[in-house]
């Protein structure tokens, strides 16, 4: 069966829809919600190994809190279906006008669903689906489109069938009023702050950018004061900084970096920076130290429904841990720690301070290792192709794939490993191959993984709905894993590369578990000569049809 992403998105469009409660309970992979007037508004995945569609659909979206990623509570959340669900003087009165809400979902909206094999990259497949999806059938995805007003005799149906006696009526009328005086007052403007324009972006040409935030708080997305150091081709640094009126009441990192409500009087909002900040970072490399940075604009724009950034993010502590590997477990490479190592001058929670930092690791590092950390920045397609290419001792430092969205591991989830502190050997050829990969935009990390790093051992990708790993372990050999396919073997032979079959009996290292079916499945274990070779055979992945 095609499980494409084009396939399946055709599939969703077309589909007929059903109630919510016909969503199937042992079945996975991508579902559209059909609004009240019929129209498929949201695509949307089980993309998590413990939902199914009918706990995914019925469940969270249908009776879930209306202000996370629960699209028919929100978009319902309205009139006499309407609650505050932090309004803890009218909790009763808000529980029985969401128990209409779940009524009035589950008789007049539906749902469409596509079921994928489990082992298929579902997370990815939804990625692709969405970026081939017309605008209509995602208006409400990243919160795109605004709360419908209540469809009064759709509703007036559902409380006829459900025969509600006077009192209960009479709680979600007074809901009713409760929530059109809630519009009311939001609609009231509040006292007006004289806002300064954005600073002018520094003009010319620049090797790359650094970008570091500050946040009022453990929201990401209240984003206080934005810095971006400006690299140019003489290495010379230029750094713009603006504060950002949040327009939150909770000021509990304040302690952190002393920014308080009162320093960004004034200042421009979010969606007043940021249009500047996309023209002005377009077509450049974007370095950040951590993913906090990026994971913090994401948040914002998410916020405000602006379209997110496809600016060239990079990580500058992969540069600092592959520039100074002996700072591991010695103060590792926080900026703190390699302030005091490399003798950096700035004042750290400053986010100005702090980009400047953040690009002075990126040109101390080149410095330091006299160019065996090659970070493209003028190229980076042709920078890597060429190390790649010519197996050089160089080392690639790999973007972050900005178009997914990684799940968290959780901190008490140990490592099952049975080679604790092993050093990863040198091998030119993986590091090549793995460059090449990080360049491919049609490859991405796998789900399972917290950046396109992977873990010590292995690097997990998708291509065309298909997973495989590149080993890191073997200093000889370069070892690819994939699920055994025979025409992959058929290719394998005809082209003389080496490989092993791995039986379900054979033991493989408990990082290639978290993969679907690697851990109890047959693999095949190929061992390219070249980097050309190595991605000669992961070209044949998808084209034997998805897994």
């Amino acid at each position: 069966m095609d499980h494409s992403a084009k396939t399946i998105l055709d599939k969703l469009l077309t589909a007929k829809p059903s109630p919510t409660a016909e969503a199937p309970r042992d079945a996975r992979g991508l579902y559209g919600l059909i609004d009240h007037q019929g129209l498929l508004r949201y695509i949307g995945s089980t993309s998590s190994s413990s939902e199914t569609f009918y706990k995914r659909i019925h469940q969270r979206h249908r009776t879930g809190s209306e202000s996370t990623s629960h699209y028919f509570s929100r978009m319902y959340n309205t009139g006499r279906m309407w609650r505050d669900r932090d309004d803890k003087l009218t909790v009763a009165d808000g529980s029985i006008a969401k128990e209409l809400r779940n009524a009035f979902v589950a008789e007049h909206c539906s749902a469409v669903w596509v079921a994928v094999p489990d082992h298929l990259d579902i997370a990815g497949l939804e990625h692709e689906v969405l970026s081939l999806a017309p605008a209509h059938a995602i208006a409400w995805n990243r919160r795109g489109m605004e709360i419908y007003e209540e469809p009064e005799e759709l509703v007036d149906a559902t409380l006829k069938r459900l025969g509600w006696n006077r009192p209960k009526l009479e709680v979600i009328e007074r809901q009713r009023l409760r929530y059109l005086s809630s519009k009311i007052m939001s609609s009231v403007p509040s006292p007006s702050v004289a806002r300064t324009a954005p600073k002018p972006f520094p003009s010319g040409e620049f090797r790359f950018l650094a970008l570091d935030v500050e946040t009022a708080n453990a929201d990401r997305s209240s984003i206080c004061q934005i810095g971006v150091a400006c690299v140019r081709p003489d290495n010379s640094m230029e750094t713009w900084v603006t504060y950002v009126d949040p327009r939150t009441s909770d000021w509990s990192c304040t302690r952190i970096h002393g920014i308080t409500a009162r320093t960004v009087a004034g200042a421009p909002t979010f969606g007043q920076v940021y249009p500047l900040l996309l023209k002005a970072l377009a077509g450049h490399v974007v370095f950040q130290h951590s993913g906090f940075d990026q994971s913090a604009i994401s948040a914002a724009c998410s916020k405000g429904g602006l379209p997110h950034p496809t600016w060239e993010w990079r990580d500058s502590v992969q540069v600092a841990r592959l520039a100074w590997p002996e700072l591991k477990g010695n103060g590792g490479h926080g900026l703190s720690a390699l302030k005091q190592h490399l003798g950096l001058h700035f004042r750290h929670h400053d986010a100005g301070e702090d980009a400047r930092a953040s690009a002075e690791v990126v040109l101390r590092a080149e410095t330091h290792t006299a160019g065996q950390v090659t970070v493209g920045l003028l190229d980076r397609r042709s920078i890597n192709a060429e190390a790649a290419s010519s197996n050089r001792e160089a080392i690639v430092v790999p973007t972050a794939e900005i178009k997914t969205v990684q799940p968290e591991r959780s901190r008490n989830t140990r490592s099952t490993s049975t080679m604790p502190g092993r050093p990863i050997p040198n091998n030119l050829t993986r590091d090549a191959i793995l460059a090449r990969i990080a360049i491919r935009t049609d490859i991405h990390s796998h789900s399972s993984q917290r950046d396109a790093k992977g873990t010590k051992y292995i690097s997990a990708f998708t291509l065309g709905g298909v997973v495989f790993a590149v080993d890191k372990m073997s200093a000889g050999k370069q070892p690819i894993w994939v699920l055994d396919r025979p025409d992959i073997r058929v290719y394998l032979d005809s082209e003389r590369v080496g490989y092993d079959i791995y039986t379900p009996d054979k033991t493989r290292n408990h990082n290639l578990h978290k993969l679907p079916n690697f851990e109890k499945g047959q693999l095949l274990r190929i061992y390219p000569a070249t980097a050309d070779q190595g991605m000669a055979v992961i070209a044949k992945f998808p084209r034997g049809g998805v897994q």
